[in-house]
């Protein structure tokens, strides 16, 4: 590296440092956006569906377009990231997606709506994966970045529950529409910090794309997503199904073998050898698909059975959305770096499966303090205790070069288990609510209200399981405290003395990036 890159990289560094906490703030809001939206358009669909007419059977692809494009297009988006610059593709998946919500708030039709989704799928992929490398490249100090994961924690286990009141006091008081106008909102305001604060910083070295990884990975990841979608309201045995899924997992495995051979992978393999981050991409995933169930069936059952409005339905959510605010910061911030991820995520996947236990005992004669709210508080720490400590373990120790495509993985996690525990669990739910009924045909009036909560326990029990398999995984495979830190700094040190090879950069430079990484197992 020249004299002059490295003064610039060392002064953009400097730049970074000083608004680092503005910095946070600007990405906490575009993952905000985000996530959120995954949820916010579930409550508006029945009022969209009345305006613009479509039939229920089209109902699913307003969901369907984000989840495909999303979730398909991720690893492109983090890799795309790190070879073009963060702040770059920051700003333009902010511009995307900001046109794309104003493209469906003013949609004339169904075929406009379900467009202007899938390119804020696309958007999305590419803003996700740049806001966390951003956070995982700005924050290096253990106890600044335990922090700071903390607050974007909050955002990735509560921005679904903020979808929900969002969602609800839109549609309600405004119009269907304004659940995507508002997005509008959120990346002006990101947008605007970003030009301020963010720091461009061009890569040293213009790597090509891996053009057979990208589709590989894309079209994979799409197959898996579209499988499970369809499984939902086509079945499992359904033709089209199983031809997804099976082409899904062939493409996936000639995606990991093709990543061996190429010069430059679009997924280097050595950011999921790591034991540890390859647990917590996991744990991610665990958690992914224990939300949405919990969201989609807990909101049900609240607005079909108990007769709450969408407004109080989302504002039920909200004690647990402050659970997660404490519990995220107080895992990053203290047990984190004195227990390490193996304690602390393996006891949040144990309180969520004590808190998803608790809802499957419900009925329909339960009453909201009693019956749900216990469930949501613990589960408000459950889920602080697993989704930023398993984001900032599943980062940690990754080389700034490849940090685009690992905050990529994370996000592709927590996409891919949403997908597949919603069709799962929707598919459970609405085969034992059918046996339910039949079974019990002769119990008269309240009959349809005794077959939904019986199959939504049915799912919370399930994702009790889940979360119980999840813990053992992690218990069993992460780590000690002691064992992770040892790791990382072999790792590290196995890094600089590699680098000349994979950067123009010093060794020097390289180790000192990898020992500015937080060391998540480590005394902060």
């Amino acid at each position: 590296m020249s004299l002059s890159s490295l003064a610039e990289k060392k002064s953009a560094e400097a730049r970074s440092s000083d608004h680092r906490w503005l910095i946070l703030v600007v990405v906490s809001i575009a993952q905000l956006m985000v996530v959120l939206d995954a949820t916010v358009v579930n409550i508006a669909l029945p009022s969209a569906q009345a305006d613009l007419g479509f039939g229920d059977s089209q109902r699913q692809w307003v969901v369907t377009a984000y989840a495909l494009a999303f979730g398909s297009l991720l690893l492109l988006g983090g890799r795309v990231g790190d070879l073009f610059g963060r702040k770059r593709v920051f700003l333009g998946g902010l511009a995307a997606f900001a046109l794309a919500s104003a493209l469906g708030g003013a949609a004339p039709s169904f075929g406009v709506l379900v467009t202007a989704r899938a390119i804020q799928g696309v958007a999305a992929a590419m803003l996700a994966p740049a806001a966390l490398s951003t956070l995982v490249t700005t924050f290096r100090d253990p106890a600044d970045r335990g922090k700071a994961f903390g607050v974007f924690g909050t955002v990735a286990g509560a921005g679904g529950a903020v979808g929900l009141i969002l969602g609800g006091v839109l549609t309600e008081y405004l119009s269907w529409r304004w659940v995507m106008y508002v997005n509008v909102f959120f990346a002006v305001a990101a947008g605007l910090g970003a030009m301020i604060y963010m720091v461009h910083e061009r890569p040293e070295v213009r790597a090509r794309i891996d053009y057979v990884g990208t589709v590989l990975a894309s079209a994979g990841l799409f197959g898996l997503v579209f499988g499970f979608s369809h499984a939902e309201t086509a079945g499992w045995t359904s033709p089209l199904t199983i031809t997804s899924l099976v082409l899904s997992v062939a493409l996936l495995i000639a995606f990991v073998v093709a990543e061996k051979r190429v010069e430059v992978p679009l997924l280097p393999l050595r950011v999921v050898a790591d034991r540890s981050r390859g647990v917590a991409f996991a744990a991610v995933a665990v958690a992914g698909l224990a939300m949405f169930g919990l969201f989609l069936f807990l909101t049900y059952y609240l607005q079909s059975v108990k007769g709450f409005s969408p407004v109080v339905s989302g504002l039920a959510f909200l004690p647990m959305i402050a659970c997660v605010m404490i519990s995220s910061n107080v895992s990053n911030i203290v047990t984190l770096p004195r227990f390490g991820p193996r304690i602390v995520i393996t006891t949040g996947m144990l309180l969520g499966t004590a808190a998803l236990s608790y809802l499957s005992l419900l009925d329909v004669h339960t009453n909201y303090w009693s019956g749900v709210l216990p469930s949501l508080l613990v589960m408000g720490f459950a889920m602080g205790m697993v989704m930023a400590p398993a984001m900032n373990t599943a980062t940690a120790g990754v080389q700034p070069h490849d940090s685009g495509v690992a905050s990529a993985l994370v996000s592709t996690m927590q996409q891919v288990g949403g997908s597949i525990g919603t069709a799962v669990l929707s598919t459970i739910v609405a085969s034992v609510t059918t046996d339910y009924a039949a079974s019990h045909a002769s119990a008269g009036a309240g009959l349809t209200a005794q077959a939904s909560t019986h199959g939504y326990t049915v799912a919370f029990l399930i994702s009790a399981g889940t979360f119980a398999a999840g813990a053992i995984m992690c218990a069993l495979v992460f780590p000690s405290k002691k064992r992770l830190a040892e790791l990382r700094a072999a790792a590290a040190a196995s890094g600089s003395s590699t680098t000349t090879s994979t950067q123009t950069s010093t060794p020097t430079e390289n180790s000192s990036a990898l020992a500015d990484e937080v060391e998540v197992g480590a005394d902060a």
